[in-house]
């Protein structure tokens, strides 16, 4: 193991026991203070995080230095929040909640937040998927015929660079559902960058490749299926994380305006009540949905681009 992987091991542990020192051992100066299970769960789990991390990078990297950075930042925060809230009692008692009552949120109320992130998930897939499915195929015939090219690229060029979240009170109105406005948000904010992704791909495709399909007489349905889908097959993936992180983003706003169930929903309603324990455990949930996600899209752009 390289010098430097060491020392960052030996900081990072010393860090870890010099928090847990201050959990177990510095009294609390504030009397609402929460029991620590969850807090202790929650440094397990970034613990081990980190050390599957740091063997796993090995095997790609033999200096896998940016999960032992991470790690330092991570328990500097944790030692940080200790102290200026309940420990010294220096930070806000509401607006920075103990560490400890954050992560209790994920103890008393994993059900729920499990529930609230199935529910935000099926709204932003069924969005997601159809926004893509659309900007996918129709980017492939308007970028594939100069007619329809010459009259939608335009279009999509202005609609393309407009936040989806600006129609979110007009569709609330006009859909028969709040779940169908979500979901139209999702898709339209999805549907433009895609589409108009797809039209600048197409027509971008060489035109040796072109004129040599032509010479052999291949059909439009070969060579759509052929030639023009696999030559946009990384940039539909490329793009991935950031219309996944995007449509997760007006996700939650969108489910700011009248929903029941969903994390913007549990964020939004924490906010009116005031508890920002619950808030940070939404924040804090967010984080962790967004960072899935976004580590599958990039194994499905290594998986099924692996010629490119």
């Amino acid at each position: 193991m390289p010098r430097k992987i060491k020392t960052h091991l030996v900081i990072s542990h010393v860090l870890l026991l010099a928090l847990l020192g201050i959990i177990f051992l510095m009294p609390n100066t504030r009397t609402n203070v929460a029991p620590v299970t969850g807090e202790i769960i929650a440094i397990c789990c970034i613990e081990f995080l980190y050390l599957l991390a740091l063997v796993l990078g090995r095997r790609k990297d033999p200096m896998p230095e940016g999960s032992s950075d991470i790690i330092l930042i991570v328990w500097v925060i944790f030692i940080a929040w200790e102290l200026v809230g309940p420990k010294l009692g220096i930070a806000h008692n509401v607006l920075i909640p103990s560490p400890e009552n954050v992560f209790n949120v994920f103890v008393e109320y994993s059900g729920e937040l499990a529930m609230n992130v199935v529910s935000s998930l099926e709204l932003l897939l069924s969005g997601y998927i159809l926004g893509t499915v659309l900007g996918v195929i129709l980017g492939i015939i308007c970028g594939w015929i100069p007619r329809l090219r010459a009259i939608f690229y335009p279009i999509a060029n202005v609609f393309a660079p407009i936040p989806s979240v600006v129609f979110t009170p007009f569709l609330v109105i006009i859909m028969p559902t709040y779940r169908w406005a979500a979901i139209m948000v999702i898709l339209i904010g999805v549907f433009w960058p895609q589409f108009l992704s797809m039209i600048l791909r197409v027509g971008s495709l060489p035109a040796a490749i072109v004129d040599n399909t032509r010479v052999l007489m291949v059909n439009t349905t070969t060579m759509i299926m052929k030639v023009i889908i696999p030559y946009i097959i990384p940039d539909i993936l490329k793009g991935l994380r950031v219309s996944l992180t995007t449509g997760f983003l007006m996700l939650m706003y969108a489910e700011s305006f009248g929903a029941k169930s969903g994390i913007g929903y549990w964020i939004s309603n924490a906010n009116v009540f005031a508890n920002y324990a619950n808030i940070y455990a939404g924040i804090i949930t967010c984080g962790m949905t967004v960072t899935v996600l976004n580590y599958f899209s990039g194994w499905l752009q290594k998986r099924f681009t692996t010629w490119h």
